[in-house]
């Protein structure tokens, strides 16, 4: 991946309104930082090896927890 925009391409583009614009470059940002953490874990493996299995958080406890994130966020009917 790359800061830069891709090339500007030989047809017309249709532009973004201003706000959908902003919605999308926010967007790159959070995706950039979610990209960022995982290779710095990747990295982190690579250098140390795996983490022991005591201090690893199964996989069942860690899918829980992010579907109670998501029923918080979900307005009730």
């Amino acid at each position: 991946m790359s800061d830069q925009p891709a090339p500007a391409d030989t047809t017309a583009r249709q532009q973004l309104e201003p706000a959908a614009a902003d919605g999308l470059r926010a967007y790159a940002a959070r995706t950039r930082e979610s990209a960022d953490q995982l290779a710095a874990v990747l990295e982190d493996i690579a250098a140390n090896g795996l983490p022991a299995v005591e201090d690893c958080t199964p996989w069942e406890e860690l899918r829980e927890a992010h579907l109670a994130r998501l029923a918080a966020q979900r307005p009730a009917a």
